[in-house]
C-alpha cells in the first residue's frame, strides 16, 4: 500500500493529489480487470460521436489546420475511434497530442496511437495552431479542497491518522474567505468543495483557444454549482470504497462543478455551451442512427449494441449524471449537440 505521511495533517486536496499520482503511475485502472470503465471502453459509438462533433466543427470553421489534444486519454480508445471517424470526412489533424503522466497508460496509448506525442502537462504543447481539446473524465480526478462549517466558522478539512486509520476532519485555521460567498451561510457540518486545479487547467486551455482558435469538449459527471455537499468518492474493482482506507490503491474522484469551469473559460474570453446531459448530446449527434447502421451490419451483435447505447444514454445510467460542455473561440462556429441557449452553465 502507498504510504501517505501521517506525521502531519494534509489538506484533502494534497491527499487526493498524492494518492492519485501514485495510483495512476502504477497501473492501467480501466476495464473488467481494473477498477472502473469509461464511456469509450463501453462502446466505439462514443468515440465516433466525438469524431463527428470534431469533423463537423472543423468543416464549418473552414477546414483550418488544428491539433487533436486529449487530456487524460485513458487507453487511447476514444482518440482512436474519433480519429478514425474524422478521417472519413477528410478531417486529419496536424498532430495528435496526449497529456498523460502515467507510464502504464502511455504504453497503452502508444500501442493504439503510435503517431501520438505525449506531454506531461499543457505547458509542453506548441501554441502555433488551433487545438481541439477533448477531456473525457479528466476534471473529476483533479484535486479538490473541502471546507466544513464548524461552531467556530469555516475550516479546511484535513486528512490525518486517527485511531490507526486516515480520516478527514476540520482543521484549526479559519477559512471563511475560501468559501464562495453564496455558500457561506450554512448549518454546522455542511461541506463545500472548490477545485482551483480544475479551474486553472480550464483557464489555460481557454487562453489557448482565445489566442489560436479551436474548441474544447469536456465530458464528466457533475453538477452546476454553487452547491454544498461532499462528493469525494473512491472506486476499487468497480465498487465504491472508503476514500481514506487504501490511499494510492483506489481511484479518487469528485463531482465536477461545470459552472466553475464555465466561469474560468469565459474569463479567458471564450464562449461556453452547456452543460447538457450526455444522453441528450449523444442523441443530437446521431448516436441512434449509428446504432442502427452497426446493428444492420452485424445483426448478431444488435442486442449488445443496444445495451451499450442504453448505458451511455439512458437517464438511470450515464445519460443524466454525465454532462457535456463545449468551449470555443469567439471566431469559431457554434459546436453541434447543444440547445440554442448559450451559456447555460
Amino acid at each position: 500500500m502507498f504510504q501517505i505521511a501521517a506525521q502531519r495533517a494534509m489538506s484533502v486536496a494534497d491527499y487526493m493529489a498524492a494518492a492519485n499520482a501514485h495510483y495512476y503511475a502504477t497501473r492501467d485502472p480501466l476495464g473488467a480487470d481494473g477498477d472502473f470503465t469509461t464511456a469509450p471502453e463501453i462502446s466505439q459509438m462514443f468515440g465516433e460521436m466525438v469524431g463527428i462533433w470534431i469533423a463537423d466543427l472543423w468543416q464549418r470553421a473552414g477546414q483550418p489546420a488544428f491539433r487533436y489534444v486529449e487530456l487524460g486519454p485513458g487507453r487511447g480508445t476514444l482518440a482512436a475511434d474519433a480519429l478514425r471517424t474524422m478521417a472519413r470526412f477528410g478531417c486529419v489533424p496536424q498532430g495528435v497530442h496526449l497529456v498523460e503522466t502515467s507510464p502504464a497508460l502511455r504504453a497503452a496509448q502508444a500501442s493504439r496511437l503510435p503517431e501520438a506525442r505525449h506531454h506531461a502537462d499543457l505547458s509542453e504543447l506548441d501554441d502555433d495552431v488551433a487545438p481541439i481539446i477533448v477531456a473525457n473524465e479528466f476534471f473529476d480526478a483533479l484535486p479538490i479542497h473541502q471546507y466544513e462549517m464548524t461552531d467556530g466558522g469555516w475550516r479546511e478539512r484535513m486528512v490525518a491518522r486517527e485511531a490507526g486509520r486516515l480520516a478527514a476532519r476540520p482543521g484549526d485555521v479559519p477559512a471563511d474567505e475560501a468559501v464562495p460567498p453564496g455558500l457561506r451561510h450554512q448549518p454546522v457540518g455542511t461541506i463545500v468543495e472548490t477545485a482551483p486545479a480544475a479551474a486553472a487547467v480550464m483557464q489555460s486551455c481557454a487562453f489557448r483557444l482565445s489566442r489560436r482558435g479551436g474548441a474544447l469538449l469536456a465530458i464528466d459527471y457533475g453538477y452546476c454549482g454553487p452547491a454544498a455537499g461532499d462528493t469525494l468518492q473512491a472506486v476499487k474493482a468497480h465498487r465504491f470504497a472508503d476514500p481514506f482506507a487504501d490511499p494510492g490503491e483506489i481511484d479518487l474522484t469528485a463531482h465536477v462543478d461545470f459552472a466553475a469551469l464555465a466561469f474560468a473559460a469565459r474569463h479567458a474570453g471564450t464562449r461556453v455551451l452547456g452543460p447538457v446531459g450526455q444522453g441528450e448530446w449523444l442523441r443530437r449527434l446521431g448516436l441512434d442512427a449509428r446504432l442502427a447502421a452497426l446493428a444492420k451490419a452485424a445483426p448478431g451483435r444488435a442486442d449488445d449494441l443496444r445495451g451499450q447505447r442504453d448505458r451511455l444514454v439512458e437517464p438511470q445510467q450515464m445519460g443524466e449524471l454525465f454532462k457535456v460542455m463545449a468551449v470555443h473561440a469567439s471566431g469559431w462556429p457554434t459546436p453541434e449537440g447543444f440547445p440554442n441557449l448559450r451559456g447555460a452553465a
